[in-house]
């Protein structure tokens, strides 16, 4: 197959092609069969995070691929592939260079949801319109009532489904933290304690949820910048709260979407990509991820066979999931190991974990949801100890380097292992709430996955 398969797909780079997944992991048969026919000696999987559709989606391939063709050696023949699974993106949450920031419904409104992301919504939340009409005009209308409070938090429980979580999804402590922000932290929190399985997010009192989440959104630098519009402050009322309501439903969402990572890893990409390698097995795969598609591509070297040496490298770009997801033993816990523990191993070559200061999203909520969460180890520290691999790379893995972004290109990246990259120099941009979490389209990054996977000149 020739380049041309990427005419028409909105990627300039080919061969190229789109590979499917539902919520459950069920890969759609035709994307998984134009993979299967791509021409490449080493194949790039790169698993987007969150985002509002699939052009959204494909526009960030097109982005981040773009620099790949002109940067390998003579010998490499890629093949690229988009893997495509059910997320979403708030439109307040921009891609720097990329998408312009999404228009608010209303100039002095901020908590109001536009029609984008109301959308995206309805699609990632399917038949629950009244449920999110209801949300959407509390938002709009901010209420100073508590009353109000407590039916949206029921409405965003119902919507998370945390009524019918399964209890084992959150016994390991690394497993719960792996989802971005409050959610995953109170999760882990949870489960170290003997606390319920369900998040304290969804089960505390809704107003002193939303009044953490909005200070937490103030030292993002959120609200400041319109997320609770002109005039606020922390103590003007019920109303300053909704922009902590806000956020309570974008971390739904985000616990929705790590279990459904984690879902589409294991049971769908893994198991896709190793038929594949099993039919070619001269194949070199490399995976990329970015926030919860990190969470994806690792969860899919669990499908990896014993012995099996067809991944050649992963780079993880801001990965939503705990830093101690590939420990052997937790630091707090030497009876417990990370949910990814050896998963490193799987790989011939090196798992690069890419980390920045400038994520907000990664960095602010991690110790929020913890304080929420009032465990027993107290404040101090209690950041590092539930915190993302995106934030501060690999921790609690023996031996694994921890590199500036400089160094990893001049120098290179070690054969195999873990490694982390300070990506910071270049991941630095991006608005409240989320900040640089989604500045990812750099030819630097571009350079480090072609060192990791050995492809360059």
């Amino acid at each position: 197959m020739s380049d041309a398969t990427a005419a028409g797909s909105g990627v300039g780079v080919g061969p190229y092609a789109e590979l499917t997944f539902d919520a459950d992991g069920d890969a759609d048969p035709g994307t998984r069969d134009a993979v299967g026919l791509l021409e490449a000696t080493d194949l790039l999987v790169f698993a987007h995070g969150w985002n509002s559709d699939r052009s959204t989606s494909t526009r960030l391939f097109d982005r981040f691929y773009a620099p790949f063709p002109r940067l390998v050696g003579p010998g490499v023949r890629l093949g690229f592939v988009g893997v495509v699974w059910p997320s979403i993106r708030f439109s307040d949450e921009p891609i720097p260079d990329f998408d312009p920031h999404g228009a608010l419904a209303e100039p002095g409104h901020g908590t109001a949801l536009d029609p984008a992301t109301l959308r995206a919504l309805g699609e990632f939340w399917p038949g629950r319109v009244a449920e999110l009409d209801r949300v959407a005009e509390l938002l709009e209308d901010r209420p100073e009532s508590q009353a109000a409070f407590t039916e949206f938090g029921a409405l965003v429980r119902e919507l998370a489904g945390v009524d019918a979580v399964d209890p084992t999804d959150l016994t390991d402590p690394a497993v719960a933290v792996s989802g971005v922000g409050a959610v995953g932290a109170v999760g882990a929190a949870g489960a170290a304690t003997g606390a319920p399985a369900v998040p304290a997010i969804f089960t505390e009192d809704v107003l002193e949820v939303c009044r953490a989440l909005t200070e937490g959104l103030v030292e993002a630098g959120g609200p400041a910048g319109g997320a609770a519009g002109p005039g606020f402050s922390l103590g003007g009322g019920l109303r300053s709260l909704w922009s902590g309501a806000k956020e309570l439903l974008r971390q739904a969402t985000y616990y929705q979407m790590k279990k459904r990572a984690g879902v589409v890893g294991e049971h769908g990409l893994g198991p896709v990509l190793a038929e594949l390698a099993a039919r070619r097995p001269a194949l070199r795969i490399h995976l990329i991820g970015h926030s919860f598609g990190a969470r994806v591509v690792s969860f899919s070297l669990r499908a990896v066979p014993d012995g099996a040496r067809y991944v050649k490298s992963a780079t993880l770009l801001q990965g939503a999931f705990s830093h101690y997801s590939f420990a052997d033993r937790l630091p707090h816990d030497n009876s417990s190991g990370g949910a990814l523990r050896g998963m490193q191993r799987k790989v011939d070559g090196p798992v690069v974990a890419c980390h920045s200061p400038y994520d907000s999203a990664l960095k602010v909520f991690y110790p929020l949801a913890s304080r929420m969460a009032g465990d027993s180890a107290g404040l101090l520290g209690f950041g590092e100890r539930w915190g993302a691999i995106g934030h501060d790379g690999v921790q609690a893995v023996s031996g694994a380097p921890r590199l500036t972004l400089d160094a990893a290109l001049s120098a290179g990246v070690p054969q195999a292992g873990c490694v982390s990259v300070d990506t910071g120099s270049v991941v630095r941009r991006g608005g409240p709430p989320s900040g640089a979490h989604s500045d990812i389209c750099h030819e630097e990054l571009a350079r480090l996955v072609v060192a990791a996977g050995r492809m360059g000149r």
